[in-house]
């Protein structure tokens, strides 16, 4: 244990998204640049033209609603526990904090207990469950859900914790709920340059003690170091102006951890929204303590779409894969999402010290 308490690290990580089946696939394809954007099958916009979005073509368009999330869920989630089939001390207990869209149009009123039912099942074989906790905060939300599974392995109250988030705006009403509010890129009767992508995916990290990890030999390449959750008062679709203040307080908390050096590159949910470029660039010239090169940064929604929810979780899968694979730009990632409800929650992760340090 460390002055800040015990040390937490990643041990398994689990994605479904529109680049990739798995969180190998997805890290690879977001490296390459690849995106997957294509028409929707059957939904128009205003102007009579099928809406593009970042769908999940694995699966078939008759797979909708709850069902839909589940099934980009399990497989994640399952991805993210595979390292304990064969661990040597059998079945560990664990929590899971998991990140939901907030109640929306075309969110199914039993999509909340759908997810907590189909994310038990999926990790049966090789985890006791002993909770579910959910976040429905959209964007920021899985994010969230890591920060509480890092507090309550950091506090020792559990030695591992499942977080992770999902999200779809795939459904009809979501996707002209959007477009109402002009957020859809090229939608409408003039083209909207300066909409988002609407996407779907579901990513999960496994977080443990280094014990822990240790004892049930489960390589981590990656170490959580910090995260923290701040709130922002000038929100999107509000006459407010935002300055960033919310997310220039977010900056200067994750900056202010002695153990944190400043992060060699983020990665974060600006979507093509003017709102969130504006947001980002008044914090980075309020508080670039955090971030080494402001410029250096990936927003992957450029690939995947928007995910919402989903954004935290992956954005870790990516700095995993970035520091176990060798070509991270340096020793220290960090993260950040931002909801539409205020919340900011960001993450500052680093390449796995030496193994004796706890």
């Amino acid at each position: 244990m460390n002055q800040f308490g015990t040390t937490v690290v990643v041990v398994g990580v689990g994605a479904r998204t529109a680049v990739g089946m798995t969180a190998s696939a997805t890290a690879a394809a977001v490296r390459a640049g690849v995106a997957v954007f294509e028409k929707h099958p059957f939904v128009v916009d205003t102007a009579g033209n099928r809406m593009i979005v970042a769908t999940a073509t694995y699966l078939g368009s008759d797979v909708a609603g709850a069902d839909r999330m589940a099934c980009l869920v399990e497989p994640a989630a399952a991805e993210a526990v595979s390292g304990f089939a064969a661990a040597p001390v059998g079945k560990p207990p664990i929590p899971v904090y998991f990140g939901l869209p907030p109640v929306r149009p075309g969110r199914e009123k039993e999509m909340p207990a759908v997810m907590v039912t189909r994310v038990r099942e999926a990790l049966a074989p090789v985890c006791r469950v002993t909770r579910v906790e959910l976040i429905e905060t959209g964007h920021a939300g899985g994010a969230m859900a890591v920060q509480a599974a890092w507090e309550a392995i950091r506090a020792g109250v559990v030695e591992f914790a499942l977080a992770g988030g999902a999200d779809s705006y795939l459904e009809p009403e979501t996707l002209e709920w959007l477009e109402a509010n002009d957020q859809v890129h090229s939608a409408g009767e003039e083209n909207n340059a300066y909409g988002f992508i609407p996407g779907e995916a579901a990513g999960f990290v496994m977080l443990a003690s280094a014990a822990a990890a240790e004892r049930y030999k489960l390589p981590a390449s990656l170490e959580l170091l910090t995260a923290a959750t701040t709130r922002e008062t000038k929100l999107i679709k509000t006459d407010a102006v935002c300055t960033g203040e919310g997310l220039t307080a977010l900056f200067r908390a994750l900056a202010g951890v002695p153990q944190v050096l400043k992060a060699d590159h983020l990665y974060c949910d600006m979507n093509g929204e003017p709102y969130r470029a504006d947001e980002f660039g008044f914090a980075t010239i309020r508080a670039g303590s955090l971030l080494r090169d402001a410029s250096a940064f990936t927003a992957p929604a450029d690939c995947w779409g928007d995910v919402g929810a989903a954004s935290g979780p992956l954005f870790l899968v990516l700095a995993e894969a970035a520091t176990r694979k060798g070509y991270a730009p340096g020793s220290v990632l960090a993260a950040f999402t931002s909801s539409e409800s205020g919340e900011r929650c960001g993450l500052v992760t680093r390449r796995r010290v030496a193994q004796g340090v706890r």
